[in-house]
């Protein structure tokens, strides 16, 4: 109750501590020394300066101990020789009560036991006030008695002075952020979790960085941080906007002396250096430096970071990552957007000043969270500039951010862009206009071509937290940055024909349809399904001289191409370097490209009729062919093979007329990655002489018959797909040579028979499909892949397991395996053996029975065998089980038992269309199961405040059966 009363408090919190002293005995000694404690840590103490006059207490010192949030009740001899001192002890006592104000008593020079029962000198002193006071008395006995119950400090047990006055002060710091109001609700949306993350690592990491773009709320979250956790230190400050405040002429000695003599307490600080440092390193000091930008500012305002103590902590904010790594910094804290809940709240508390969406603004609210990512600062921008404002007004103002940044938002974002030299900013805007989610490797090859340095550049940018690069090697980018981006070209020019990059297909249309482009245009992606038919004059490429980009696609699948033209006219394309043109509609490319700086050449569903005409154009083409066209009839001859040598993939999905490819394809020394998805003429691939380089072959669909006996040679080999591969008869045993494959897809291989006798040496493999195959036995050794995860054989009729897996660590790795519809008519007896299956799901098969080492597999989740029609029982089952699925299993006849985990989770109990059971049986089982599910649940109670539903559902033929409890 007292803590709920608290919230009632009518008076705001003016002071931390209020202290409560005879000024008689304690003034001018301990009491001062106490004060001043409290002052140096930053806690905002009363005390009463003016002696006591008279014998009533005022008003507004009554109101001072009612806005305190600890009370320290400083007993001495005298304490109880002053009818003041015992008013102000019984109005501490109330807030007590009645607002959970805490109390603390110090005992100073005078036993405890004495306050408690007012005996001693103590007890003679307090009697002297009976005569004047008898109405008083008891009221004052009482609070001392319960002041001197409660847990205090003992200047008897601590008798080094400065040693009591230090924990004090300390246990005021420990119970000071329990009492205290966080100020600023608006600010600390979403926080507390991040902070408390944050705390956790400065435990253990003296200097620790929080990083990420403008806006995300690194200043907020230091600033929360710095608050709560600077009492703790000797000294501490806190430096914001570092790098603002540093590009002032004496900035950064302005800063300087701001920490010096805010850390050391001094206000006059005298101007000499390497002294201060000095004493800043014998200090357990809090320092933050907000928003810097590079090493040099670190090392001016705090000289040698490993200089300071062990106990100090200091804390960086910026949104250059390298900035962290120049001063070693311990830990890097990433800061990153609000989820959606949080989003939305801090969205609601600016645009309608509650925490709740008014709901006739909800779908245009979710539209503004969408566009501003999580970042808090767009969301405040935003939520301010549409408070108050009519529906029209913020459906007009939605529609204009789509293609415009708000200025307010523009102008911190583009604090990071303005930092970089003109070669990042070229790879920055490029990245924003055309390379979000791509590859980054294609877009560095084209930067490079285009005579950028991407290492670096890149690396910078994903330091200043511009872009970053995902797990699957795509750059990333949030969207209000590639909004900056794309600002910041339209605003090169208000004529479309006069900026550097187009991407918006009404501005494409603007200037390919009028002939209005320039040779200020380096790059053009068009979105065709957007626009309507453009007739290309002959000339329209030639006054876009420096065009290093084209990408004509259709974002619709199997659109048409909407750019049409009969000829060019030369010079064109003589500077690009990355051309796709969705349904190219010549036969032969434009007869000036230069090979020495195309990177990659994407013609899919186009009218070319052989890749190219002559010899001189095979070059240095560094990156891809893909989809290179439909009709394609040649693959290239082999004499030009060695002008391809800088291929890294080779896609021809979808070549229906090709038929073969030439050995030395094989052999190019960069090719990774080779598609020939749907080549459904393809019959053959040919023998390979040396070592290949290539990392992945995509045969699906293609009409291959065998492959060949030396794929081995293929020693890198980390992913074979041929799905659908309906010629395939067998697989070469050298095939097994094959340390590297981490994938081998067989799916829908309906002529594959056998599988390699030595398929266990594929010591990598990580996943084998293989359903619906012709496949009729599983060999032997494929008990030694104890890497593999997956084993998919769903579908291959009239399979035959191994029966047993006795080899020690059998398939350890084994995830799920899936044996669905294959007829199986008997299962391993030491099934138990797969020791991390989660998955197991032998559905359709012809089996009478289960091993009862089934039990055994502790961390089975799912478990499914529905339409097993000649099983007749089920043994003991693992207590992990969340899912069994037996229904429709007609000859099960009896099961051991529900056994269910610790944990009150909801598993799915599935048991329906079983003629054959005994209903009186299966309702002992499922009460039992019932009983277990209350017991669990009352315990589960008895750990968390939290209801526990759980839900067992057995629907059968004659009954249905749904619990809840």
């Amino acid at each position: 109750m007292a803590s709920s009363s608290s919230s009632s408090n009518p008076r705001n919190k003016k002071h931390d501590v209020f202290l409560s002293f005879s000024g008689e005995d304690t003034r001018d000694n301990f009491t001062s020394h106490l004060y001043s404690a409290l002052c140096q840590k930053g806690i905002e103490t009363f005390i009463d300066d003016q002696l006591n006059q008279g014998d009533e207490i005022s008003q507004s010192l009554l109101d001072t101990i009612e806005a305190s949030s600890i009370s320290i009740i400083i007993f001495s001899e005298k304490y109880a020789s002053s009818g003041w001192c015992l008013d102000e002890l019984s109005k501490i006592l109330d807030c007590r009560k009645v607002y959970a104000q805490i109390a603390i008593p110090v005992f100073y020079r005078v036993d405890p036991s004495h306050v408690r029962k007012q005996i001693g000198s103590f007890g003679i002193s307090f009697s002297e006030l009976e005569e004047k006071f008898p109405e008083r008395m008891q009221r004052w006995r009482s609070a001392l008695t319960e002041a001197a119950n409660l847990s205090g400090f003992d200047s008897l047990v601590i008798r080094n002075e400065s040693e009591l006055i230090k924990k004090v002060v300390n246990d005021i710091l420990e119970k000071l952020p329990k009492v205290v109001p966080c100020d600023s609700k608006n600010e600390l949306v979403g926080v507390e979790s991040r902070v408390e993350e944050i705390e956790f690592l400065l435990g253990a990491a003296p200097l620790l960085g929080i990083w990420g773009i403008g806006g995300i709320g690194k200043t907020t979250i230091a600033r929360v941080i710095f608050n709560r956790i600077s009492r703790n230190f000797e000294g501490s400050c806190f430096l914001e906007n570092v790098r603002e405040e540093s590009q002032k002429p004496g900035g950064l000695a302005s800063l300087q002396q701001k920490l010096l003599s805010e850390v050391l307490k001094d206000v006059n600080v005298i101007p000499h250096i390497h002294l201060n440092f000095r004493r800043l390193s014998r200090r357990k000091v809090l320092i933050v430096l907000d928003d810097v930008t590079c090493f040099n500012q670190i090392e001016s305002l705090v000289g040698s970071l490993d200089r300071l103590l062990p106990e100090s902590r200091i804390l960086i904010t910026t949104r250059n990552k390298q900035v962290l790594r120049n001063c070693h910094v311990n830990q890097i804290y990433e800061m990153k957007g609000f989820g959606d809940d949080h989003a939305l709240e801090l969205f609601n508390r600016h645009a309608f000043r509650q925490n709740l969406v008014d709901v006739d603004y909800k779908e245009l609210s979710d539209k503004v969270i969408n566009y501003a990512q999580g970042v808090p600062l767009a969301l405040k921008i935003l939520g301010c500039y549409l408070f108050e404002r009519k529906r029209e007004v913020w459906e007009n103002a939605i529609k204009k951010l789509k293609n415009f940044l708000h200025q307010n938002i523009l102008d911190v974002l583009k604090i990071s862009y303005d930092g970089l030299d003109n070669d990042e900013k070229n790879i920055f805007l490029d990245v924003a206009c055309f390379f979000k989610g791509e590859d980054v490797y294609l877009a560095k090859k084209f930067l490079e071509a285009s005579g950028f340095y991407p290492e670096i550049g890149i690396s910078i940018l994903v330091d200043k937290s511009l872009i970053a690069i995902n797990p699957y090697n795509k750059i990333t980018m949030h969207d209000l940055l590639q909004e900056l981006g794309r600002e910041i070209v339209r605003q090169e020019s208000t004529n479309p024909g006069n900026r550097t990059r187009l991407w918006h297909h009404e501005d494409i249309y603007e200037v390919l349809a009028y002939n209005r482009g320039t040779e200020a245009i380096e790059g053009m992606c068009l979105d065709m399904s957007k626009v309507k038919e453009i007739h290309l004059n002959s000339d329209t490429f030639t006054k876009m001289r420096k065009l290093r980009f084209l990408k004509f696609y259709s974002s619709i699948h199997k659109g048409e191409n909407k750019c049409k033209v009969s000829n060019f006219q030369s010079p064109v394309f003589a500077e690009i370097r990355y051309l796709h043109w969705h349904g190219y509609p010549l036969k032969s490319l434009p007869s000036n490209i230069d090979p020495e700086k195309l990177v990659l050449l994407e013609m899919p569903r186009s009218n070319i009729e052989e890749l190219w005409s002559g010899n001189q154009h095979y070059g240095k083409l560094k990156r891809k062919i893909i989809n290179a066209c439909n009709t394609i009839t040649k693959s290239p001859k082999p004499s030009l093979i060695p002008h391809l040598n800088k291929l890294v993939s080779l896609k021809l999905c979808g070549c229906k007329s090709l038929k073969s490819l030439p050995a030395e394809m094989f052999h190019l020394e960069f090719l990774k990655e080779l598609d020939l998805l749907g080549c459904s003429k393809l019959k053959r691939l040919p023998e390979m002489s040396s070592a290949v380089n290539i990392e992945e072959v995509i045969l699906n669909g293609t009409a291959i018959e065998e492959l060949p006996s030396s794929i081995d040679c293929i020693s890198g080999l980390s992913i074979l797909d041929v799905q659908n591969c309906k010629k395939l008869k067998s697989l070469p045993s050298n095939l097994c040579k094959l340390t590297c494959l981490r994938a081998l897809i067989l799916n829908g291989c309906s002529k594959l028979q056998r599988l390699p006798d030595e398929l266990g040496n594929l010591e990598a493999l990580g996943y084998l499909h293989a359903e619906g195959t012709g496949i009729r036995e599983v060999p032997s050794s494929i008990v030694r892949l104890n890497n593999v995860r997956k084993l998919d054989f769903k579908g291959t009729k009239g399979l035959s397991l191994p029966m047993t897996l006795s080899l020690g660590g059998a398939l350890r790795g084994l995830w799920c395996l899936d044996l669905t519809d294959c007829g199986i008519t008997e299962l391993p007896e030491n099934l138990g053996m797969l020791s991390s299956l989660i998955n197991l799901y032998l559905d359709k098969n012809n089996f009478g029975r289960i091993p009862e080492s089934i039990i055994q597999l502790s961390t089975l989740l799912y478990f499914r065998l529905s339409h097993c029609e000649r099983l007749q029982s089920l043994p003991e089952l693992p207590c992990s089980l969340l899912e069994l699925d037996a229904h429709h299993c007609t000859a099960l006849e009896s099961l051991s038992g529900l056994f269910l985990r610790d944990e009150p989770y909801r598993p799915c109990i599935d048991l329906s269309d079983n003629y054959k059971m005994d209903q009186n049986v299966t309702r002992g089982i499922l009460q039992d199961a019932l009983q277990k599910f209350k017991h669990m649940a009352t315990e589960r109670r008895k750990r968390v405040e939290e209801k526990v539903c759980l839900w067992l559902s057995l629907v059968s033929s004659s009954f249905n059966l749904f619990i809840k409890c």
